[in-house]
């Protein structure tokens, strides 16, 4: 535990940052890996519908991360805070509680959907050609909802308290158990070896065990005496602060992901007006440009503890020096990742389908997105440093702008006005504006850093 607190407290800056940003960074290349594997592999299947409708599917797949997120980024920023004020007590019951409410919502979640699965993948937009598809993958995804619950709980948890490298060594397990076995569940052969051949609904068996082996590295972590967590249910209460402590941040990080889930959704009913070629070539899109944000997703959530632990200690200038110098990384990070982008768009798109149609697509699709990507992450490091703080109405100010109030709107006057060419540039329009919203709040922000640094 002290080892994890000088970390916080004494490690310079650049030390500090390195420390807990590059463990989740580290975390999000493996993830964003495993998601291209995934749809690699789908994508050996040669069929247009089978990748279409793993897109069409991922969006709701995202109401189980954003059930995680609510108990592990709003217990994660909880979590770090309470360590600032010196609270260990607090902390277990925080952990206790987000825990068994992870448990318990995931069941919920798992049992809405099977019960509306019909209705689900009528409103999320799938075709003729892709209901079958989406409808056995999903199947899995809500047996396995509990689980994916918990891992993205204490994935944020653990890097709450400081052990970056026990939350990215949990990460990369499950990602690497997935990816080996997304060619046994998914092909009929691989490598001359006979497979399971289960095609869509073998990636999202193989996402479901992935998480199970995420959930035993972290259970094992937490048994450790060095961490301040617990899995004990006498620690369990929602009173006392708990439970609003942790809904205060969670909801809004939570409600990021709903967003995205919805707007997802909603870009792909406009899109399979196009065909389920443009729903294909848009979930590669976004497929290949998960590595992009997620490299700067990740440094904005590896300081997200060293901000909270210093604003709970009221260290302000500690605290901004690690904002400024995550900044500057991830925009040195977003620059390098465009250009390479621009340059080698077919050969990206090309990795994940052989459908010269879908790659086409894909490739006018990917470039759109990239336009806002060399300062993205400075809405991630801001947003991130807000849900630390305990700023729960700038961070849901962010959360409904980005995939919200600017994002929705654009797909539909950008698809009235410019039919599909307006679809494809509607998320960097959004992204663009969010960042110049992000930027007048830390403004405002920063004039009452200011005076409690002079007081």
């Amino acid at each position: 535990m002290l080892k994890n607190i000088d970390v916080f407290e004494k490690d310079p800056v650049p030390v500090a940052v390195l420390k807990l940003a590059l463990p989740t960074v580290l975390s999000m290349i493996v993830t964003v890996f495993y998601n291209m594997v995934d749809t690699f592999f789908v994508g050996m299947t040669n069929d247009a519908n089978q990748v279409a409708a793993v897109s069409v599917a991922t969006p709701v797949f995202l109401f189980f991360m954003a059930a995680g997120n609510i108990f592990g980024v709003g217990g994660s920023s909880f979590l770090s805070r309470a360590l600032g004020e010196k609270k260990y007590g607090k902390a277990k019951h925080i952990s206790s509680f987000c825990l068994y409410a992870g448990i318990f919502v995931g069941i919920v979640g798992a049992v809405l959907m099977l019960t509306f699965m019909k209705q689900i993948l009528n409103a999320v937009g799938t075709s003729e050609n892709t209901f079958g598809f989406a409808k056995d993958y999903l199947s899995w995804i809500a047996y396995g909802g509990p689980a994916i619950v918990v891992s993205t709980a204490f994935t944020n948890l653990i890097r709450g308290e400081g052990a970056a490298q026990s939350s990215m060594k949990g990460m990369m397990a499950g990602t690497v158990a997935n990816i080996i076995l997304d060619p046994i569940f998914i092909l009929d052969s691989f490598l001359g070896i006979p497979c399971l051949g289960l095609g869509v609904a073998g990636a999202a068996i193989a996402t479901v065990l992935g998480n199970i082996v995420s959930i035993v590295i972290f259970f094992f972590h937490v048994a450790k005496p060095s961490s301040v967590l617990t899995l004990s249910p006498t620690y369990f209460q929602i009173r006392n602060g708990i439970l609003r402590g942790v809904l205060l941040i969670g909801l809004p990080a939570s409600l990021t992901n709903i967003l995205m889930s919805l707007s997802n959704i909603v870009m792909n009913k406009f899109l399979v007006t196009y065909g389920d070629v443009a729903v294909a070539g848009m979930g590669i899109a976004m497929k290949a440009n998960m590595l992009v944000i997620f490299v700067q997703l990740g440094l904005g959530m590896g300081i997200q503890p060293l901000v909270g632990y210093n604003f709970g200690a009221k260290n302000y200038r500690r605290m901004k020096d690690v904002m400024k110098f995550s900044v500057l990384c991830t925009t040195i990070a977003g620059i390098s990742l465009t250009a390479i982008y621009f340059i080698f768009t077919r050969q990206i798109i090309s990795i994940f389908i052989k459908n010269e149609a879908v790659i086409g697509m894909g490739i006018r699709m990917l470039r759109a997105l990239m336009v806002s990507s060399p300062v993205i992450g400075l809405q991630f490091v801001l947003n991130f440093s807000f849900q630390a703080m305990g700023k729960a109405k700038e961070s849901l100010t962010l959360a409904v702008s980005r995939q919200g109030f600017i994002f929705l709107p654009a797909i539909i006057i950008f698809d009235m006005l410019f039919q599909l060419n307006g679809l494809i540039f509607a998320q960097p329009v959004a992204d663009l504006c969010s960042i110049t919203l992000a930027l007048i709040m830390f403004a405002v922000m920063n004039k009452e850093f200011r005076k409690n640094e002079q007081a």
